[in-house]
């Protein structure tokens, strides 16, 4: 999106989805990681630009409620269109609707309890729950207790949810609590509800020292939505240009990850990324998965 110089206000994707042209522009960006997805015969999955289409987001941005549920809608709508497309037995394609934190993603503000967070997010979700969308992501979020309520919005409409927190170079989230913390309070707070967790907006040579325990919550770690740039957060904020880092180490260093997390199964993109990012992580971790599989079947009687 930054390279085709299009304005995000408040970094609100759906905002693309505003006329036909935008919403013609949004198939053909997501149909590219289709393809290549296509092409190496693996899973995906598609997220709705539905990150910022909360309330407060929405009315900053003068849209009235009816506005709302359209583009939460419209967005699911276009990501089946591209599923029907590109859909094989090969490579199932699941829909996933994004919804982000109430405040930055990179620092914790206005703070929720998890009944304030469930209460925040319950119209969104809600109305997610309505679509064709086969489960709700809770993305980049900062602090257990929005986690907590997200999940639990979720639960009362009977929506599958995950849950991906944004951690900085020491694998901590931005409040300084550790993942194990974090995920333990989520856990306990819904009976597990999550099916899994992922960590975004982390390069990641900066997080694997952070999952070398040997202890079930990193057991429930299944995916990495990575940053190009191994800059920190605070860096990235003073940056004037976009940081792409380099896609070839970027494929290499989260095959070194798998290596060393085999029950990873999730391998996407966050921020400075494109189609040329996720390729390079085909082509590094593509044949660990292949070995990984031979050896499961070689050692299983």
């Amino acid at each position: 999106i930054f390279d085709e110089h299009i304005e995000l206000p408040c970094f609100a994707s759906f905002t693309v989805l505003k006329d036909e042209a935008g919403c013609q522009w949004m198939v053909n960006y997501l149909s590219t990681f289709a393809s290549v997805a296509q092409k190496y015969n693996v899973g995906l999955i598609l997220e709705t630009a539905t990150w910022r289409a909360h309330p407060e987001c929405l009315r900053k941005l003068a849209y009235s409620e009816e506005d709302a549920v359209n583009v939460n809608h419209k967005s699911v709508e276009l990501l089946c269109g591209i599923r029907d497309i590109y859909e094989t037995e090969q490579c199932p394609i699941v829909i996933s609707a994004s919804v982000g934190p109430r405040g930055d993603g990179y620092t914790p503000s206005a703070t929720m309890s998890p009944e304030q967070a469930k209460n925040y997010h319950a119209t969104q979700i809600g109305v997610l729950s309505q679509t064709k969308t086969d489960m709700i992501a809770g993305l980049t979020l900062n602090y257990p207790q929005e986690a907590i309520g997200i999940v639990q919005a979720a639960k009362e409409v009977d929506m599958p949810i995950t849950i991906s927190f944004t951690v900085e170079k020491d694998g901590k989230l931005p409040t300084g609590q550790s993942l194990k913390e974090t995920i333990y309070l989520v856990d306990k707070a819904t009976d597990n509800a999550p099916l899994y967790y992922m960590v975004d907006c982390a390069h990641p040579s900066n997080i694997v020292h952070t999952f070398l325990a040997d202890e079930d919550w990193v057991e429930r770690i299944h995916g990495i939505k990575g940053n190009a740039s191994k800059k920190s957060h605070a860096e990235l904020d003073e940056c004037t240009e976009l940081d792409s880092g380099d896609p070839l180490e970027f494929g290499a260093d989260n095959q070194e990850l798998l290596c060393k997390m085999k029950h990873l199964n999730i391998f996407g993109r966050c921020c400075g990324t494109n189609y040329r990012h996720v390729e390079e992580i085909c082509k590094s971790c593509i044949p660990v998965f292949h070995q990984l599989e031979h050896n499961k079947r070689r050692y299983t009687v």
